[in-house]
């Protein structure tokens, strides 16, 4: 899922199911490295919140874990079935997980915990954790150092480039301070796929007939004065990742003895994932070719 989520935009969260379809199409996925990252090396329980469309649980399958994937949207859900069919799925919330006590190693979320009451959730999440389990956390930001980039953003809105969870896992006492690893993705648009990305934003979507066209023929033209044609261009993105383990509720405080492989080996980390071999780096793509 997507977007910032305040008392105004309220409806906002429920306006993916009718555009499960332009989300799976347009969205960016996640590289192998930073589900790496998120998860740890060796296979492992996952439960999954706001799962979407799959984007990020076709890179766990992937890599080997036995992924639980929920998303309160039973059309996002049905895509997602379709598109990972190793994964259960289960039409859930955030504030209440359908699993039982202490019963996986990690709670994962991509962009979507800003959607969560988080005063609710996060106390389901520890439930459900079992000891020296992580809560992590991942979204791909738009990378609006390029002009062009903060371009599409004035035009589309801009309100889910933000979000760090530091602050509200330190309120909720229950977890330890987040580990924090960034890495850039690149996605592949064209005209259609540029207006998938945008017809499935929550901002975009609930918009009435009319003016969601207007806006749609704007990032058209956008992408047509651009200049790079109907075969496309690269859109580049910043992926911050984050990692909490759940606080030790049987000590009553953090257990810094505790002795966990898989989460050691998931603090080393892998490397850190290669630039695209694409002809470009991040330096080249600070340049406005227009």
């Amino acid at each position: 899922m997507d977007d910032d989520a305040t008392p105004a935009s309220a409806r906002w969260a429920r306006s993916f199911g009718p555009v499960a379809d332009a989300y799976e199409r347009g969205r960016p996925g996640y590289s192998p490295d930073a589900a790496r990252w998120l998860v740890g090396r060796d296979a492992a329980s996952v439960l999954e919140l706001g799962a979407g469309t799959g984007k990020l649980t076709a890179e766990l399958v992937a890599l080997g874990h036995d992924v639980h994937a929920t998303d309160p949207d039973a059309k996002m859900l049905a895509v997602l079935g379709q598109r990972v069919p190793q994964a259960r799925t289960s039409v859930a919330s955030a504030e209440e997980l359908p699993a039982g006590e202490r019963s996986v190693d990690v709670v994962i979320a991509a962009q979507a915990f800003h959607w969560f009451d988080h005063e609710v959730a996060l106390p389901e999440i520890a439930r459900v954790l079992k000891p020296g389990g992580a809560l992590a956390l991942v979204w791909n930001h738009r990378d609006a150092r390029i002009p062009w980039v903060r371009r599409l953003g004035a035009l589309i809105g801009t309100q889910d480039q933000l979000t760090d969870p530091t602050e509200v896992l330190a309120a909720s006492g229950l977890f330890e301070p987040p580990e924090s690893e960034t890495s850039m993705y690149w996605q592949d648009i064209n005209r259609d796929t540029l207006v998938d990305l945008v017809s499935s934003r929550s901002n975009i979507a609930v918009l009435d007939d009319a003016t969601r066209e207007a806006k749609l023929a704007e990032v058209v033209a956008f992408y047509d004065d651009f200049g790079r044609g109907y075969d496309g261009m690269v859109l580049p993105y910043v992926t911050s990742c984050y990692r909490a383990r759940v606080v030790d509720r049987s000590a009553g405080r953090p257990d810094d003895d505790r002795t966990d492989d898989r989460a050691d080996e998931a603090g080393a980390g892998p490397e850190r994932p290669t630039h695209r071999n694409d002809g470009s780096d991040t330096d080249m793509l600070l340049i406005d070719f227009r």
